[in-house]
């Protein structure tokens, strides 16, 4: 009854525009590059929000939305950030979702959003670095920081009985970020971290680098990099090699390329990726969209990039406006409670709702709760590697 009369007083009261906007909203992820395996699913996520509300006809008076890719490349900052200002400039969009590796992320932000003034949701740029840098306040991600996943890596070795750790990350921000706070975690809790060096990405020959690796040795490998990237190169090597049988594999390692890789050779190996129990509501609505829309709708940062869709819509309809100097305001008070709780699959209600000035607590595919400095305050998956198949294991 409750809920049926909230729905009666939206739309009575609901405040519109004066006329229906063609809204443009920019998607760019790394189709090419180190984790181009990732990329579809997450961008089928921000693409399916987009849809639902665009069919709805309840943002701003009927406006339609439209989804607009382009290629960040997860590793180039010049083709991202080029890429990004065309976004803004040719293509008008009003918001942009992404990026997705942090690097690019931090460079467009630097040089495009904040010269444009346009709101950035990531939804897997997870250094701890993006939480202090400089954004006029354009810029949120539904990723929590590897500040919290180091945590959590550190957690689930300890929890195994693991030790001793060898680290190998990405010589990037993401891979310096992930490595440094998990070594600062790991260790604070009375483990031994014996290397933590880094490799670079696109090499044909990681030999060096493991070699250094064996000899420094450890129970387990940190292997902090791109699953089809260097990652990729770093275990394949330490397999090949025999340095290390057991590894520990971080977000930007987790998708179906890693089994595809290596097979069984990973049986036993383990890590951690943002994500909730598949049985909560929040991802069981995930999942069935997805299987709607033929895509897998909780594959990694699958729900998160749906959910830094959403929030755009839905800030845009609280601050009935699709500037993004003025809904930018705005994604903080949908995203967190108190409200009416709005989940994947109810984004119509909620743009109704929003636009109406009622209150509403943005849920989401990720559970997602927003935290000062705009970042997500994470849940993540414990996976194991379990006859060369993926399995979750645990929640955290």
């Amino acid at each position: 009854m409750r809920k049926l009369l909230l729905a009666s007083a939206v739309s009575l009261l609901v405040s519109t525009t004066a006329y229906a906007e063609d809204i443009k909203l920019g998607i760019i992820f790394g189709f090419t590059g180190p984790i181009e395996s990732l990329t579809p699913d997450m961008a089928k996520g921000a693409e399916a929000a987009i849809a639902e509300v665009s069919a709805s006809g309840a943002l701003l008076s009927g406006s339609t939305v439209t989804g607009i890719r382009a290629d960040s490349t997860c590793v180039d900052s010049a083709v991202a950030t080029a890429n990004a200002e065309k976004l803004i400039t040719s293509d008008k969009v009003s918001g942009i979702i992404g990026a997705d590796c942090s690097g690019v992320t931090g460079a467009i932000l630097a040089n495009v959003a904040m010269a444009n003034g346009m709101v950035m949701i990531s939804p897997s740029a997870t250094s701890p670095g993006l939480s202090t840098a400089e954004d006029n306040g354009l810029f949120f991600r539904t990723a929590p920081s590897d500040a919290r996943q180091g945590k959590i890596m550190s957690d689930v070795l300890l929890s195994r009985g693991h030790t001793s750790v060898a680290i190998s990350y990405t010589n990037n921000d993401y891979g310096k970020g992930l490595a440094d706070a998990f070594q600062a975690a790991y260790e604070a809790a009375g483990g031994s971290v014996t290397i933590n060096a880094s490799h670079e990405e696109d090499k044909g020959d990681y030999s060096a680098e493991v070699g250094a690796l064996a000899s420094a040795g450890g129970q387990v490998l940190v292997v902090a990099g791109y699953v089809d990237g260097g990652g990729k190169g770093i275990t394949q090597t330490a397999i090949d090699t025999g340095a290390f049988d057991l590894f520990l594999f971080p977000d930007g390692m987790i998708g179906s390329t890693l089994t595809e890789n290596h097979g069984a050779d990973i049986n036993g190996s383990f890590g951690t990726v943002p994500g909730v129990d598949p049985s909560s509501p929040a991802s069981s609505k995930m999942a069935a969209i997805g299987e709607a829309g033929g895509y897998d709708g909780l594959a990694p940062f699958g729900p998160e990039s749906y959910d830094a869709a959403a929030l755009i819509m839905l800030a845009m309809a609280s601050a009935k406006s699709s500037d993004p100097q003025v809904y930018k305001d705005h994604v903080m008070k949908v995203a967190n409670g108190p409200g009416e709780k709005i989940y994947p699959g109810d984004l119509a209600n909620g743009i109704r709702m929003a636009g109406a000035g009622f209150a509403i607590d943005y849920v989401g595919g990720s559970s997602v709760s927003l935290i000062g400095p705009g970042e997500s305050a994470g849940n993540y998956r414990e996976i194991e590697i379990q006859n060369a198949t993926i399995i979750d294991v645990n929640y955290r």
